[in-house]
C-alpha cells in the first residue's frame, strides 16, 4: 500500500511532456519555463542531438564557449542542462527565456537568492560604469566589452593595481619601478599592472639588495678605496690573469736562463706577423707576454709593455697601484700580490651579491623607496580593488545571464529538438546560407573544412550534395574563401557538374562566388527519376551517332586525301595507281541495297508494332502506353523512391562533428520545401512570342500526315 502511494506521487511530480511529428520521428515541444526546469529529466535518447561543435555554426561563439565548460571545443548535452538549470534559476520567471530576446529587464533578475542579488548589483555597477545609471535594461551590447567596463573603473576586483589607478604621482613611479624589475600582471582592464606576489617579490630584492650593500659601508676593509673601490676592482681584474703570466714566466726565467728565448717567444713568430698589416691590439700581440721577460721579476708600468697592454695596465697603475702604494714606474711579484690582498675582502664580499632585478635602479633610488610609503599604499589599494571583487567578477555572470537569455532557446530548438529547421519558421544554426544555382535556391548549405573527408560520411545520407567553393572580397580588399555542401532535394541533376558557378548568399547576406568542385550523385526527386531512362536513352543514342559520324566523317576525310594523292600520282604517271581498283559500281550498289534492307527491317518492325497497336481496342491503347513507360520508368521510379524514403539529415551533420542521436528524414515534400524551383510568381505575365525561335516547317507534319494515311490504308486493305 504505501509502495503504491509514492508511486502515485512520483508520477504526480513527474513533468507532462509534450511532442510533435517531423521528420520521421518525434521531437520534444519546448513551449514553457517548466519544460525548461524540467529538462534533465527527459530521457537523452529522446534529444536530437547529444553533442555539437564550437565553431562552424551560424550562433554567437561567445555564448558557445560559455557553455563549454570543459573547454574542449564541443557542447554535449550535460553542458547543456547545466545551462538551462543556472538561467532558470537566476530568473524570476523561466518563460523569458522563450522570447529570444536581447534585452533583459533588471526586475527579471531574481534577487531572492544570493547569486542572483549579486548578479542584479553587478547588472547596477556595469550599466553605471557606462554611464547608464537609469537604464532598466541590460544587453549583450553593454556586457560585451568587459575590458572597456573594467577601464572605466578605478577598482574592478582583480586584485592587480595600475600606475593610472595609483592616484599620485610618486606612486605610480613606485608601481612603474615594480613592473620594470619583476614584470607586470594582466589586469582586467587589459592595461598592465602589479599583483600582490610582484609587490612581495620586489620589496624583498629590495631589501635583500639594501642588506648586502650596507655590509660595505658598516665592515672597514671590504671598500678599500671608497666608493672609487668598485672601478678599481674592475681595472685590477682586466689585467689579473695577464700579470699573474708575466710573473710566473719571471719565476721560471729566474729558475734556469735557457728557458728566457721561449719565454719571450721565438724571432719567427715575430715574422710571421710581421709580413702583414701590424695593428698592436691584434689578437697575435695581445698573446704575447706583457713584457720583456727578465729574472729580476719586475712589471714596468710605463715603459717595455706589450702595445696590446698599455691601455689597461695604465690604467691598473692610475687606479689601483698609485692610490695603495704610490706613484712608482715599477711593480714587484710582492708588491702584486699585497694589492690583490687589498682587495680580498670586497672580492668576497662582492660574490654574495643577491641575484635581483632592482640592481639597475641604484642603491640610492632603492633606499628612497624602502623609506617611503609605497609598499602599505600599493597594499591598500590592493585591499580596496578586492574588496569589490565580488560585485566585478559577477560582470562575467551577468554577461552569461544576458547571453542565455537571448541564445539559449534557439540552441535547444537546434539541440534537443530540431524544431526550428522543421517547422521552417526559423533557420537552424547549421544552415551557412542560400545557394543559387542552375535555376534553384538551396537552403539547406552547411559549412565544411575538410571536403574529402566531410563527403565519405555524408555519402551515406542519400542525398544529393554539392561541394562548393565560395571566394569573396573582404572590405579591406582581401581574398575570403570557404567551403560548403549544398543539398539538392528537388529539380533534376542534369546540369550539375564540377565547374558551374552560383552565388551563395551567407546568414549575415553577404553575396560569395561559388563554383562546384565535387558532387555526390543520389537521387533528387521522383520526376527525375522518371526522366532518367529516357534522358539516358536519347544521351546513348545521341552517342552512338556522334561516334558513327565522326567515324564516318574520318574514313571519309581518309579516302578522300589518300584518293587525291592517288589520282594527282596517276595523272603525273598516265595510269592508275598499282594496288587501287577501279570504282566498283555492282559494289557500291551492293552497300546501298544493304543499308535498304537494314531500314526496310527497321521500318517492317516499326509498322509491325504500331500495326499491333492499332489492332486494339481503344480503352487498351492508353493502357498499353501506361504499360511501356511502366516497363522502361518503372524500376528507376522504384529504386529512387526507396532511396528517397532513406534520405537523412544526420550523416551530413555527422560529417561536421556533430552526434545527431535521431533519423532526421528528410522526406519528398519536405525536400521540395528546402530546395526552391524558379517558378513564376503569382499574377505574372508570360509572352510566348520568341523573336529567336526556330521557324517551323511542313515537312515533319507532312510525313506524319503520310505515314498515318499509309497506316490507315495497310489496316483498311487488310
Amino acid at each position: 500500500m504505501g509502495e503504491a502511494v509514492t508511486e502515485n506521487r512520483e508520477s504526480e511530480t513527474r513533468h507532462r511532456w509534450r511532442f510533435f511529428r517531423a521528420g520521421g520521428f518525434d521531437q520534444v515541444r519546448l513551449e514553457s519555463g517548466q519544460d525548461l526546469k524540467a529538462l534533465d529529466q527527459l530521457d537523452q535518447k529522446l534529444w536530437v542531438a547529444l553533442s555539437c561543435p564550437v565553431a562552424g555554426l551560424e550562433f554567437d561563439r561567445k555564448t558557445l564557449e560559455l557553455i563549454d565548460t570543459d573547454h574542449d571545443g564541443r557542447i554535449r548535452a550535460p553542458e547543456i542542462v547545466a545551462a538551462v538549470s543556472w538561467a532558470t534559476a537566476m530568473l524570476k520567471n523561466p518563460n523569458d527565456l522563450l522570447k529570444r530576446a536581447a534585452e533583459l529587464p533588471l526586475e527579471a533578475i531574481d534577487d531572492l537568492s544570493e547569486e542572483g542579488r549579486r548578479l542584479l548589483s553587478s547588472a547596477k555597477q556595469i550599466l553605471a560604469t557606462l554611464g547608464k545609471d537609469d537604464a532598466t535594461v541590460i544587453t549583450p551590447t553593454d556586457t560585451a566589452d568587459t575590458k572597456r567596463i573594467f577601464a572605466q573603473a578605478r577598482f574592478n576586483g582583480d586584485g592587480i593595481i595600475t600606475p593610472e589607478a595609483a592616484g599620485d604621482e610618486e606612486l605610480a613611479r613606485v608601481i612603474a619601478a615594480v613592473m620594470e624589475c619583476c614584470g607586470s600582471d594582466m589586469d582586467r582592464s587589459g592595461q598592465p599592472g602589479i599583483g600582490q606576489e610582484k609587490v612581495g617579490a620586489f620589496y624583498a630584492d629590495l631589501q635583500a639588495y639594501a642588506a648586502w650593500h650596507g655590509e660595505a659601508v658598516a665592515e672597514k676593509g671590504i671598500l678599500p678605496l671608497g666608493k672609487d673601490t668598485e672601478a678599481a676592482f674592475g681595472a685590477l681584474s682586466a689585467v689579473r690573469v695577464k700579470v699573474d703570466d708575466y710573473f710566473a714566466r719571471c719565476r721560471l726565467a729566474a729558475f734556469d736562463s735557457r728557458a728566457l728565448d721561449a719565454l719571450n717567444r721565438r724571432e719567427e713568430e715575430y715574422i710571421a706577423i710581421a709580413k702583414g698589416n701590424l695593428n698592436v691590439t691584434a689578437e697575435e700581440i695581445a698573446g704575447f707576454p706583457l713584457a720583456l721577460i727578465t729574472a729580476d721579476r719586475t712589471l714596468p708600468l710605463r715603459e717595455g709593455l706589450n702595445p696590446a697592454w698599455e691601455k689597461a695596465v695604465a690604467a691598473f697603475a692610475a687606479a689601483v697601484a698609485t692610490p695603495l702604494l704610490g706613484t712608482r714606474e715599477k711593480l714587484t711579484e710582492a708588491e702584486w700580490v699585497q694589492l690583490q690582498a687589498a682587495f680580498a675582502a670586497y672580492e668576497d664580499w662582492l660574490s654574495r651579491k643577491p641575484a635581483t632585478a632592482v640592481e639597475g635602479l641604484g642603491i640610492e633610488r632603492i633606499l628612497e623607496i624602502l623609506a617611503g610609503r609605497g609598499r602599505a599604499a600599493i597594499e591598500d589599494l590592493q585591499a580596496r580593488d578586492r574588496a569589490v571583487a565580488p560585485e566585478f567578477t559577477a560582470i562575467a555572470d551577468v554577461d552569461r545571464l544576458v547571453r542565455y537569455h537571448r541564445d539559449l532557446i534557439v540552441l535547444l530548438k537546434n539541440f534537443v529538438s530540431f524544431s526550428d529547421f522543421y517547422t521552417r519558421k526559423e533557420k537552424a544554426l547549421f544552415q551557412a546560407g542560400v545557394l543559387y544555382l542552375d535555376g534553384r535556391g538551396c537552403d539547406l548549405c552547411v559549412r565544411v573544412d575538410d571536403i574529402a573527408r566531410h563527403a565519405s560520411l555524408a555519402t551515406m545520407s542519400q542525398t544529393y550534395l554539392a561541394y562548393c567553393h565560395c571566394k569573396r572580397k573582404t572590405e579591406d580588399g582581401a581574398d575570403e574563401e570557404m567551403d560548403i555542401a549544398a543539398a539538392f532535394t528537388d529539380g533534376d541533376a542534369d546540369c550539375l557538374m564540377p565547374g558551374r558557378n552560383g552565388i551563395f548568399y551567407d546568414r549575415r547576406g553577404r553575396d560569395w562566388d561559388a563554383t562546384i568542385v565535387k558532387v555526390i550523385e543520389h537521387p533528387i526527386s521522383i520526376r527525375q527519376a522518371f526522366w532518367s531512362p529516357y534522358k539516358r536513352i536519347a544521351r546513348m543514342i545521341g552517342e552512338q551517332i556522334e561516334k558513327m559520324a565522326a567515324s564516318r566523317d574520318r574514313e571519309f576525310s581518309d579516302t578522300a586525301r589518300t584518293g587525291l594523292a592517288d589520282g594527282a600520282k596517276a595523272m603525273e604517271d598516265g595510269k592508275t595507281a598499282p594496288g587501287k581498283p577501279p570504282f566498283d559500281v555492282a559494289k557500291f550498289a551492293g552497300i546501298f541495297a544493304a543499308l535498304g534492307l537494314a531500314v526496310g527491317a527497321i521500318g517492317t518492325a516499326l509498322a509491325a508494332a504500331i500495326t499491333g497497336f492499332m489492332k486494339l481496342i481503344w480503352w487498351q491503347m492508353p493502357l498499353a502506353v501506361g504499360g511501356l513507360m511502366l516497363v522502361i520508368s518503372g524500376p528507376s521510379v522504384v529504386i529512387a523512391w526507396l532511396k528517397l524514403r532513406q534520405r537523412t539529415l544526420g550523416p551530413i551533420l555527422d560529417a561536421n562533428g556533430w552526434a545527431v542521436n535521431a533519423r532526421a528524414r528528410i522526406n519528398i515534400p519536405f525536400g521540395g520545401a528546402l530546395t526552391k524551383v524558379a517558378v513564376l510568381p503569382p499574377g505574372a505575365e508570360r509572352s510566348l512570342e520568341d523573336p529567336f525561335a526556330e521557324k517551323k516547317s511542313l515537312w515533319p507534319k507532312l510525313l506524319l500526315l503520310l505515314v498515318v494515311i499509309l497506316l490507315l490504308l495497310y489496316l483498311f486493305v487488310d
